[in-house]
């Protein structure tokens, strides 16, 4: 056996999926013995066998790619306890394997993936898939570059055709839960946590995290990054549409008729709101030009 067969035989049966029990695998696809083949290439020890001394690496390999994405998930780590947690993201990462040099990327897919995964969140079903959903756009609004805003010479020349774009780092979410609190419940008691929301909650000094009780209430969050800390900013249905629109390259007459189409507003209201909306959007820097 030369060195690069050897590589790849370990690599195969090191990455091999865990068990429900998180141990390693006894039969190969092909129904063959994977302790026969192991043990073709890999020495027993005084104590261990070749199956258990490779079972050793299969299950920290796995458990690390467990532990990356749990590192991204904490709260919905907190709403379903460690077993099933576990349970869910070792499923998750069977059907969507790393493809990446970086494990920053493991966890990209979990919220779309948990949408149909329905057996590993019960009655919470929705409530999970929102916070993941929420935990994932701090890790790209984390991440994700910052372009020069607007200036006030910019936006005094805007006209009805005008077409502008959002700081790329700028995540919007609607949502079926207030997410954002179970997020910050399970924060609570980390002092380093750079997320904020502008959401009320009471905090109650604990060593438990407690998971507040939610109802059904639809939800529209920013999530943008400012000086380092990533914000969660409670938004009305009208300017999340008008969000939207513009991160969908619409013009901004277009943008305005979208975000109040089904409003029972008074045009006076709606011009109010519109101004207040484009100056908070203004004066943090949500607004960039268009790349075009």
């Amino acid at each position: 056996m030369t060195l690069l067969e050897f590589q790849r035989r370990m690599a195969e049966d090191v990455s091999r999926p865990l068990t429900t029990d998180f141990t390693m695998q006894k039969l190969c696809p092909d129904g063959s013995s994977v302790a026969g083949s192991i043990a073709t290439y890999v020495k027993p020890s005084d104590r261990l066998s070749s199956f258990e001394r490779l079972e050793i690496y299969n299950r920290q390999y796995w458990f690390r790619l467990i532990a990356a994405v749990s590192e991204d998930y904490p709260a919905l780590n907190a709403m379903l306890g460690t077993k099933r947690f576990d349970e869910l993201i070792l499923n998750y990462l069977k059907e969507n394997p790393s493809t990446s040099f970086s494990l920053r990327d493991l966890g990209a897919k979990l919220p779309s993936w948990l949408e149909d995964h329905p057996e590993f969140t019960g009655a919470r079903h929705d409530l999970a898939v929102d916070v993941a959903r929420l935990e994932w756009a701090y890790i790209e609004a984390f991440d994700s570059a910052t372009m020069p805003p607007l200036d006030e010479t910019d936006l005094a020349a805007l006209q009805p055709t005008s077409v502008l774009a959002l700081q790329p780092h700028l995540q919007l979410l609607a949502l079926r839960y207030a997410a954002d609190k179970v997020v910050l419940a399970a924060h609570k008691n980390k002092p380093d946590v750079d997320i904020v929301s502008n959401a009320v909650m009471e905090r109650k000094t604990s060593t438990r995290v407690r998971l507040p009780r939610l109802r059904r209430s639809p939800t529209y969050l920013v999530v943008h990054r400012y000086q380092n800390s990533v914000y969660y900013r409670r938004i009305d249905r009208e300017a999340f549409l008008l969000l939207s629109a513009i991160q969908e390259g619409e013009p901004l007459a277009i943008v305005v008729d979208k975000a109040f189409c089904q409003s029972r507003l008074l045009p006076s209201v709606q011009a109010e709101k519109i101004h207040q909306y484009f100056v908070h959007a203004a004066e943090l820097g949500w607004l960039i030009a268009t790349s075009a």
